[in-house]
């Protein structure tokens, strides 16, 4: 297992982490990603901690807590062996301060996931999403007091576009205050608009990449391919694909080239998928979820190797897409100027 720090922190973590977004099951939204109990949770804890996994990843809202609660099991009397993430700012309840950023609702979130995961302190807590209701320098405030009580060790965001991470950064930096390292954010090959402004920012201001569906949704697992069906009963059928729908021949050709990819190196098209997000840029860590002990191993196997560059330029041109304005005509008319970050 090889190991990174977060951004320009002092934080280390191994570059793969255990999501738990499959732990509980306790709506019909989560049961699509699976209903793993304490029993496996626990087996899972194991095989990762095992293969060097010291991150595990979780939300107060997978499951309204139940994940944080098995996570919490999983890891029982074994606190000093792993780093725990998890996020708050979704809903956790009917009323209007169980939402969002707020002073409130942050203080009351991070108590209520502590408890929880049985734990007095969390390594690296996350913003969910971007609160446009609540004014950001409350937020941030609300973030310094809890790691200035120990509660919180590290923050970070989720979600969030360019400028919500830069004014994010700019005013921790303006009064002193605990700065986001990490930013928990949605990239893979058939999703690769991350590399257009929010790559280039976490170059430029040092935040490491906490990447999450790298696997889109389990459409880059080689079981969605050109003429066969998607599975029945799988996430991908249940729930779709995240953000709009990709034309299914740009899947199809993304696709053909990981499997020819992964019978060269003699691997499974997950593993291939993974390897390719594993070494861009700012990545820190790659939030991997597996249903069972079988595909937490077969995951676990993309580090145990590195793709070649002419097989990585085989996979940037299968699932290359052309920018939004204005990024297409910043590269298209001062390139020289203006190179992206990754070839």
């Amino acid at each position: 297992m090889e190991y990174r720090k977060v951004g320009g922190s002092d934080l280390q973590v191994s570059v793969l982490t255990l999501g738990t977004a499959t732990f509980g099951g306790a709506n019909e939204f989560f049961r699509a990603w699976g209903e793993t109990d304490a029993a496996e949770a626990t087996s899972l804890v194991d095989i990762s901690l095992d293969a060097g996994v010291t991150l595990f990843d979780s939300a107060d809202a997978y499951s309204n807590g139940l994940a944080e609660e098995i996570l919490g099991k999983a890891i029982a009397g074994r606190r000093n062996r792993l780093l725990i993430s998890t996020k708050a700012a979704f809903r956790t309840g009917p009323g209007p301060d169980d939402i969002g950023s707020s002073r409130k609702h942050l203080f009351e979130a991070c108590e209520a996931s502590l408890r929880r995961l049985g734990t007095d302190h969390i390594d690296l807590w996350q913003l969910h999403a971007f609160d446009a209701l609540t004014p950001i320098d409350e937020t941030l405030h609300a973030m310094d007091d809890l790691v200035r009580a120990g509660k919180v060790r590290y923050i970070g965001c989720s979600n969030f576009s360019g400028w919500h991470l830069m004014k994010s950064l700019s005013l921790s930096d303006r009064h002193g205050w605990a700065r986001h390292v990490a930013h928990q954010a949605y990239y893979s090959l058939l999703a690769r608009e991350y590399e257009w402004e929010l790559m280039p920012l976490a170059i430029d201001q040092q935040v490491g990449t906490v990447v999450w569906s790298p696997l889109s949704g389990g459409r880059l697992t080689g079981k969605v391919a050109r003429n066969e069906p998607i599975p029945e009963g799988s996430r991908t059928a249940k729930l779709g694909a995240h953000g709009p729908e990709l034309p299914l021949e740009q899947l199809y050709q993304v696709v053909d080239v990981l499997r020819a990819i992964a019978e060269e190196l003699g691997r499974s098209v997950s593993e291939v998928a993974l390897n390719w997000v594993l070494h861009r840029p700012t990545v820190s860590t790659l939030v991997i979820g597996a249903r069972n002990a079988a595909q937490l191993r077969e995951n676990l196997g993309c580090v145990e190797f590195k793709l070649t560059p002419e097989q990585v330029n085989r996979l940037d041109q299968a699932s290359a897409s052309r920018p939004v304005y204005p990024y297409w005509h910043q590269r298209q008319t001062f390139a020289e100027r203006n190179p992206p970050p990754v070839a």
